[in-house]
């Protein structure tokens, strides 16, 4: 069966104590980008794969990319491969959403939208909708989660997982 590599894109500069979501659109530092650009090509020497690579739009997971195509991989970009899109949260210090806010997201986890943004399930969705187009991909914590859980499984709070570590990957049969 083949399989996916989804590398989670660097730690973006300005990202601490802040929801960040598709809207939030934060630069990493070129030297990051490099490094994880070294660690997939490595990979996809080590392991026999083609030098193809496909990322998010959004800056922190494309900037790898470039660096791929310098190197003679064949990127594309793919707006599907986006994070949440956490809506009126985006880009907000965590410590500036009320509490009661919170509240409202946890007794509806799967529907609520994040006033005007994507509910989890749309995510989810999105990610088992995805058909790849290689075997390596660079994109975000939620939608690697997404794409990574099993079908047909409600997530809740309690189950979703905690966040895939900046770059760092996972593997999952391409089919997932």
């Amino acid at each position: 069966m083949a399989m996916l590599t989804l590398w989670r894109h660097p730690k973006p500069r300005g990202a601490e104590g802040r929801c960040v979501g598709a809207r939030t659109d934060l630069p990493v530092h070129p030297r990051k980008a490099k490094r994880l650009a070294h660690r997939i090509r490595a990979h996809a020497r080590r392991h026999g794969l083609a030098r193809d690579v496909v990322t998010s739009p959004l800056a922190r997971a494309a900037d790898v990319g470039r660096w791929l195509q310098r190197w003679g991989f064949r990127w594309r970009v793919d707006p599907a491969l986006a994070e949440m899109d956490f809506g009126a949260w985006d880009g907000r210090p965590w410590s500036a959403i009320p509490g009661a806010e919170f509240d409202r997201w946890m007794a509806d986890f799967l529907r609520f939208d994040f006033d005007g943004g994507e509910a989890l399930t749309a995510l989810l969705d999105r990610a088992a909708n995805w058909q790849p187009t290689c075997a390596l991909v660079v994109g975000h914590a939620g939608w690697i989660a997404a794409r990574s859980w099993p079908t047909g499984v409600m997530p809740t709070p309690a189950s979703w997982p905690r966040p895939l570590a900046y770059g760092r990957a996972t593997s999952i049969p391409s089919a997932a």
